[in-house]
């Protein structure tokens, strides 16, 4: 997640079941996120173990896909309300209702328009599909069937934004206080191709069982990076404000963020990086050309913009589609003005929306001088990936991605560096080799919901489940009855002995009275 944190200490290996404060301690970020951590991820195992990897409660089951093509002016998807769960992972597609205004006192009171109680393909929440771009058009079925997914993943969002998560009352000079995590979920199509099927009629089993191969592809990353904490050759010209033995030599504890730019072979990938976990984010308020104004510069000179930053121009919409676009460079500031001006003009279809929350996220690296025989040049402003050597970030932190791995934009990894020791936290062998790491995030949870053959013939893929709970059937006449001579027979068995000793005592006393 992209948030000012100190650390993440979750490891599910680990087992912990909670998290328990100390009476005089230091509170810390690290601690309060680990147990929100640790309670989903037990809610989470808890459901994929009861539900499976993917269904919907029966009644409520969400996500029913309805294809409309023809009768329009672009084929579309509805997507039904109700709940579905992928991995545990809950996702609601029941639209909210609008909002009732107070009406004017001129006119009459006007009812609410009326809305449809589904979504659609193109105004999805978190899809942000573009009609005009042909690349997010469907397929049509008849040419070919297709498959309709479901995509979910976490992302953070801050008050970046989202601006009501700021409390106005604590004033524009703090920072905002905390971020959100959200599931982000997509309805997406996917030609049979990419699932190597060739039937033009498969059943819905073989297509399930397709999918689930495909997904476990494209669940399980095979990038792995790993990093340490090496003393630069050039330490000793620094100032002594670091120990002079130290390999990491930052003069302030961090969490560096290392994420994949541009996905795909090691070739063509490239990645960025952030000493801030990439919170450096700043809203912008307006744009033309390539000067930007912002809503603020900063808090200070460490949360700041300085010229030859790189910055990611972006919005809600690109940060849900995980699109790679140029990085900028910041070229010049008019401090007064809350303005910068960028290296281009950012991409035409980000950020010209205000309802979309533009912003700049500022990220770390720079092109540098030659070192160790390799120049530090960018490659659409990001650091071009290279694979089986160690490539310095900054101050003796560096990185090492393994060989013959293949890249997804957004896949990233956290490395924090700490001054106390004098190098990064990473886990190492019993040699103290740095280990190679999957990447830390974004996980992708997949489910198959429909297989669109034409117009109006979809096969349904989803899974459902019942309830747990059910009625107590009434007793019949039989079983009452029964029971009812379980009873007699306790209560005769309970009464016995001491129905015979009064019995033995009336003999007795009938002999006595007979001798008298």
């Amino acid at each position: 997640m992209h948030a000012d944190l100190s650390r993440a200490t979750f490891r599910p290996e680990r087992h912990y079941s909670a998290v328990l404060a100390q009476q005089g301690r230091v509170q810390l970020d690290a601690d309060l996120n680990e147990q929100t951590a640790i309670q989903l991820h037990q809610a989470r195992t808890l459901a994929a173990d009861l539900i499976g990897r993917h269904g919907g409660p029966a009644g409520a089951c969400g996500f029913r896909i309805e294809y409309v093509g023809g009768k329009h002016d672009i084929d579309t998807l509805y997507i039904h309300g109700g709940r579905y769960y992928v991995d545990g992972i809950l996702c609601d597609a029941d639209r909210p209702a609008p909002g009732v205004p107070v009406p004017d006192e001129d006119t009459e009171e006007q009812p609410p328009a009326g809305t449809d109680a589904h979504w659609d393909y193109w105004n999805q929440p978190d899809g942000f599909r573009d009609p005009e771009r042909p690349g997010d058009r469907l397929p049509s079925p008849a040419r070919s069937p297709f498959l309709v997914y479901l995509q979910a993943w976490e992302r953070a969002v801050s008050a970046a934004e989202d601006p009501a998560l700021r409390e106005v009352a604590l004033g524009a000079a703090l920072p905002d206080t905390a971020v959100r995590t959200k599931v982000v979920w997509q309805v997406l199509p996917l030609p049979l191709a990419a699932l190597d099927i060739e039937d033009a009629q498969p059943s819905p089993g073989a297509v399930r069982e397709a999918f689930e191969k495909w997904a476990r592809t494209q669940a399980a990353p095979s990038a792995r990076l790993a990093a340490r904490g090496e003393r630069p050759e050039h330490a000793d010209d620094d100032p002594c404000l670091v120990r002079p033995d130290a390999r990491y030599r930052g003069p302030e504890n961090q969490l560096y963020r290392v994420e994949i730019h541009a996905g795909g072979e090691a070739a063509d990938a490239t990645f960025k990086w952030s000493r801030e976990n990439g919170s450096a984010v700043f809203p912008v308020d307006e744009l033309d050309g390539t000067w930007v104004r912002l809503a603020t510069l900063g808090l200070d000179s460490k949360l700041g913009l300085e010229v030859g930053d790189h910055v990611e121009f972006t919005d809600t919409a690109y940060a849900s589609r995980l699109e790679a676009l140029p990085l900028l460079r910041v070229e010049e500031l008019d401090l007064p003005g809350r303005r910068v001006r960028l290296s281009a003009e950012p991409d035409p279809r980000v950020g010209r929306l205000p309802h979309l929350h533009p912003f700049l996220r500022r990220w770390d690296h720079r092109e540098g001088p030659r070192r160790k025989g390799r120049t530090n040049s960018l490659k659409g402003g990001a650091v071009p990936l290279a694979e089986g050597r160690w490539l310095p970030l900054e101050d003796g932190v560096e990185v090492y991605f393994a060989k013959n791995g293949t890249y997804r934009t957004g896949d990233h990894w956290l490395i924090p560096a700490r001054t106390a020791t004098g190098s990064v936290e990473w886990d190492t062998d019993a040699a103290r080799r740095p280990l190679l790491k999957a990447p830390a995030g974004i996980d992708r949870h997949l489910a198959p919901l429909a297989l669109v053959t034409g117009e109006g013939s979809t096969a349904d893929l989803r899974q459902a489940f019942g309830a747990l709970a059910t009625d107590i059937p009434p007793a019949n006449q039989a079983a009452l009855d029964a029971e009812a001579r379980a009873a007699h027979e306790e209560r005769t068995a309970e009464a016995g002995p001491s129905r015979g000793r009064s019995q033995t005592t009336a003999a007795a006393g009938a002999a006595a009275e007979g001798d008298e």
